[in-house]
């Protein structure tokens, strides 16, 4: 199946299944007057949120590029991961608002058993769409999707939890009836909000990291570094190796030095296995090779990756001394 169709399939599932949990969670919070299972209608509202933003970004992201964006669409993934963080951060304040509220003016739930139904249905559903979404969003390598899988995975952890404290109090309600357990309603709000604010916190980072232009993974620049060493003997030296992330975009450039004497058809012909290796490697990269010929003389910029020997050095500066004669010339010097 197409990557686009599968990401945009698998974005729309997320909105389907957000949009009802959202009006479960609203109905049944409101019902049992229950501050943690409002609060949890928040969060999935936020989720939803997040999924029609990861909707619209995994849509718009796989456009090629053109005149105004020649680079591609590709940072619209991690511009919709840095907003799905923001409104998570919003949301937790909003819960810990009404949590502290619930506090100082606490109110009995009713029927808390109907509470522990929709937390547990919000939890199975959200392992089954998380798992998709991680699937298609790691195979297609889709920051918006991945993104998308983390809030609802957090939203499982946080409805367990919920779930857990109101269980507890319609337990209490039977066995301890005279005890109000009621306080457990809003600390579990507290604690679902605390939760949500480390995932928005490690969502930003993730997302805002590639806004920033930022190296890509260190295991994927030394696969790169790999490949051009494995060239020793045609390739004299590499330097300025630079990478950056947009979306599920790459961009890799660097500049490598080869014998003087290379012709420029060879020096295409390096170029492109380089390229053709690293777009196989590290899918929808733009791969840009400088290629310079090589003296020899190390410079700062270049010695941290010359792959010549001393010896190899200096005969390469000793033959730099001499004029490149061309093939004409040397027929004629024969005897």
């Amino acid at each position: 199946m197409d990557v686009q169709i599968r990401k945009t399939r698998v974005a729309v599932l997320s909105v389907i299944s957000n949009t009802g949990l959202v009006l479960m969670k609203l109905v049944v919070g409101i019902m049992i007057s229950s501050v943690s299972v409002i609060s949890e209608a928040i969060h999935s509202g936020m989720d939803l949120v997040a999924a029609i933003i990861a909707w619209f970004s995994v849509r718009t992201s796989s456009k090629p590029a053109d005149d105004d964006h020649p680079f591609g669409h590709g940072k619209i993934e991690n511009v919709s991961g840095t907003v799905e963080a923001l409104l998570i951060f919003l949301a937790a304040g909003w819960i810990i608002y009404e949590a502290i509220k619930k506090f100082i003016h606490p109110e009995p739930i009713e029927t808390a058993f109907w509470g522990v139904g929709v937390m547990l249905i919000s939890a199975v559903t959200n392992v089954i769409v998380s798992q998709r979404l991680f699937k298609v969003g790691r195979e297609t390598d889709s920051v918006a999707l991945q993104a998308d899988a983390w809030h609802l995975r957090t939203d499982v952890y946080t409805s367990l939890g919920v779930m857990v404290g109101l269980a507890l109090i319609w337990i209490g309600q039977w066995i301890f009836p005279d005890y109000d357990l009621s306080w457990l309603d809003p600390a579990c709000a507290i604690a679902v909000a605390l939760l949500i604010i480390k995932a928005a916190y490690d969502l930003t980072v993730q997302s805002a990291r590639d806004l920033l232009d930022a190296n890509l993974p260190e295991k994927e620049q030394a696969w790169i570094r790999n490949l051009i060493e494995a060239q020793r003997g045609t390739i004299h030296g590499y330097h300025y190796l630079r990478t950056r992330k947009a979306g599920h975009f790459r961009f890799v450039e660097f500049h490598v030095q080869v014998d003087r004497k290379m012709t420029v058809e060879r020096s295409h012909q390096l170029a492109q296995k380089l390229s053709q290796a690293i777009k196989n490697h590290l899918p929808h990269s733009t791969v840009t090779i400088h290629i310079e010929p090589c003296t020899g003389d190390c410079v700062d910029k270049c010695l941290a990756g010359c792959l010549l020997t001393e010896p190899e050095r200096g005969e390469i500066v000793n033959n730099s001394a001499r004029p490149i004669r061309s093939t004409k010339q040397q027929r004629q010097e024969r005897p």
